[in-house]
């Protein structure tokens, strides 16, 4: 039964900074939404954003949606939001990359009981940053303050980008046969997956202060090295798409999981183990928790972050294309 005096804030909505904040969110994400056709995108007026879509002849609109897990409990020990902001944005458009499709717009979702605006600006800060990385504008979004579903400095985070490729241009997997060549492109590093297994490795629910041990193997803190960010590849294989009869973006599943997904159900692949780098933080994972060999290509991407079939005649051509990444 209310009470005298009883109010939305008292039950832990704040309106008026909601209200601030969203009007911080629209100044920010201004600098986004110039189209990848030069035309101008809106934000969300009242209920919803706009973007014309120009400059296709046959489009096929590509969609993803996805958070980036468990990492945000990393940013929040670390106070450090704009590597998880960039990451939303760089994890959704890498999954429509893997049809051919460039990003046009994206939204986010963030809830939480309390968060303060300096956090809530810099994360938004990143998802910005991820956004004009790729040519992408941040059209609208939800950010709902939910006090009793989230503890005091708890928040969840969620992305949606839609992007357009021509039909004829579509990456389908349908071509692939045996005799193609995998192409691996480099992670840089745990990206967003696996971090329950990492927090539980290292203990980090009752010993956060472990997040600012420093590594000979890694070269600084482990913190630093979980916060780098989930590399986005749309600005290194965009050149490449034509070349490419398959993509897999490596996530939760790791190879195993993920590979299979874009093949055609005659064929598999077959990965050389040795024949790529992976980087120092697997090792040390695996080391810390024992794990088998198995259960962390099953979780991890192990330096891998995405996996292109080519015909071998177009081996050369992709490497050309893209010499730093691939």
């Amino acid at each position: 039964m209310a009470q005298n005096g009883d109010s939305y804030l008292a039950a832990g909505v704040d309106v008026p900074a909601l209200e601030g904040l969203k009007e911080r969110i629209k100044a920010f994400s201004a600098s986004t939404q110039m189209g990848q056709q030069g035309a101008t995108a809106q934000a969300a007026r009242g209920f919803a954003g706009l973007f014309p879509l120009t400059g296709y002849r046959e489009p096929v609109l590509v969609a993803s949606a996805d958070g980036v897990g468990t990492k945000l409990k990393i940013a929040a020990h670390l106070d450090h939001f704009e590597s998880v902001g960039q990451d939303l944005v760089s994890l959704n458009v890498n999954d429509i990359l893997t049809r051919g499709a460039a990003p046009l717009f994206f939204l986010d979702y963030v809830a939480f009981s309390t968060l303060g605006e300096q956090q809530m600006d810099t994360l938004i800060r990143g998802i910005v940053w991820g956004c004009r990385e790729v040519g992408c504008a941040l059209i609208g979004g939800e950010t709902a303050q939910l006090p009793g579903v989230y503890s005091s400095g708890e928040f969840d985070l969620a992305g949606f980008v839609v992007g357009a490729v021509e039909l004829d241009r579509l990456i389908d997997g349908k071509s692939i046969q045996p005799g193609d060549i995998l192409l691996g492109v480099p992670s840089s590093g745990v990206h967003t997956n696996g971090f329950s297994l990492v927090r539980r490795v290292f203990d980090l629910n009752e010993n956060p202060s472990a997040l600012f041990q420093r590594y000979d193997d890694l070269g600084h803190g482990l913190g630093e090295e979980l916060l780098l960010r989930h590399r986005c590849y749309y600005p290194y294989l965009r050149p490449a798409l034509g070349l490419v009869k398959g993509l897999a973006h490596i996530t939760g599943g790791g190879l195993p999981g993920k590979m299979p997904a874009i093949l055609p159900k005659d064929v598999a692949a077959s990965f050389q183990m040795g024949s790529w780098l992976v980087p120092p933080i697997f090792q040390l994972i695996q080391r810390t928790g024992t794990i088998p060999q198995e259960e962390m290509y099953s979780v991890f991407n192990m330096g891998l972050g995405m996996v292109a079939v080519c015909s071998e005649e177009n081996v050369a051509p992709f490497q050309k294309l893209l010499p730093d990444a691939a």
